[in-house]
């Protein structure tokens, strides 16, 4: 110690030590995404950003160090009544970002809380003018009141609020159990909808195929009448060919008989074949006459004619043979 003293009461020594002390408050590294708002004289002078700085020692002073990155804050569960007198607990989050480290350090006390607190006085404001089926339905539309309130509020502060969340809507037990009623009516009255319309289109659907049956029935029943009708004509036509062809065929054989016969009737032979013939009917109708009754009217000569008719065709035979 004794060897210290005289360096310990040197006044290079204070000096030196006074020098480096002021070189390290005049030299201030700022990180990134921060803000140090700077006071000279206890009066706002600038805002350092990321970097190496420098400040007047003893003359400047940081006033406040401020976060520039995007915060959440934690809105807790408080107590709003909305328009049909409902009283709901409603608790949220919200996301901030100073924009002005100058502003949100000289024109607020404590930006966070005042954040926080605006929120809350917002989100009451936006549920007392909604219903209690709107604040369950619309949560986006309530974000976005309670968001669009608290920017135009808090641009003065240098704080801009980005985003706001709902995270859970609790209603008192009594509307809790009305509402899960309700939704068990809803469920089951959609249940019977969805019964009706599966009973309505399997109706449809049935009527649809009978109908469908029975349009394919009467085709089918028209095709086959179509076709036996088809087949009929058909059959009608083979059968009135075949009997044309065979009244031709008999025509003709008709027409060759005679034709021979009238060839062979020209001759000595054939005319007395024909008068044999004539004699042969003759005497079959006399037959015919005499057997059809017992009593026969002639005129006399009748004898007469028969005999020579019998002599004529028994001559005619015997001339034939030889």
């Amino acid at each position: 110690m004794e060897l210290l003293l005289p360096y310990v009461t040197s006044p290079a020594v204070w000096i030196t030590i006074v020098v480096l002390y002021t070189l390290r408050k005049s030299v201030v590294f700022v990180p990134q995404n921060r803000g140090y708002v700077i006071y000279t004289l206890g009066k706002y002078t600038k805002t350092l950003g990321a970097g190496l700085n420098f400040l007047v020692p003893y003359v400047q002073s940081i006033a406040a160090d401020r976060n520039l990155k995007e915060q959440a804050l934690e809105v807790n569960s408080q107590s709003a009544i909305t328009k049909d007198n409902i009283s709901l607990h409603i608790d949220g989050i919200l996301f901030l970002k100073v924009t002005d480290a100058a502003a949100a350090t000289n024109q607020i006390t404590d930006y966070k809380m005042s954040v926080i607190q605006l929120a809350m006085t917002s989100m009451r404001n936006a549920i007392g003018s909604m219903e209690l089926d709107d604040c369950f339905q619309n949560r986006d539309a309530i974000n976005a009141n309670i968001l669009a309130s608290m920017t135009e509020a808090t641009t003065p502060w240098g704080v801009m609020v980005t985003r706001y969340e709902i995270k859970d809507i609790s209603p008192p037990q009594s509307i809790k159990e009305d509402m899960e009623k309700q939704m068990t009516a809803e469920r089951e009255k959609r249940s019977v909808e969805l019964t009706a319309e599966g009973v309505k289109t399997a109706a449809i659907t049935r009527a649809e195929g009978e109908k469908q049956a029975r349009v394919l029935d009467a085709e089918a029943a028209k095709a086959e009448q179509v076709l036996a009708a088809e087949a009929s004509k058909e059959s009608q036509i083979l059968n009135a060919t075949g009997k044309a062809e065979a009244i031709r065929l008999v025509a003709v054989a008709d027409a060759a008989a005679l034709k021979m016969v009238g060839d062979e009737a020209k001759t000595e032979s054939g005319k007395s074949a024909v008068t044999l013939t004539l004699a042969q009917d003759a005497i079959k109708a006399h037959q015919a006459i005499a057997s059809e009754s017992t009593v026969v009217l002639t005129d006399g000569k009748t004898g007469d004619n028969i005999a020579n008719t019998v002599a004529q065709s028994i001559a005619i035979a015997t001339s034939l043979k030889d």
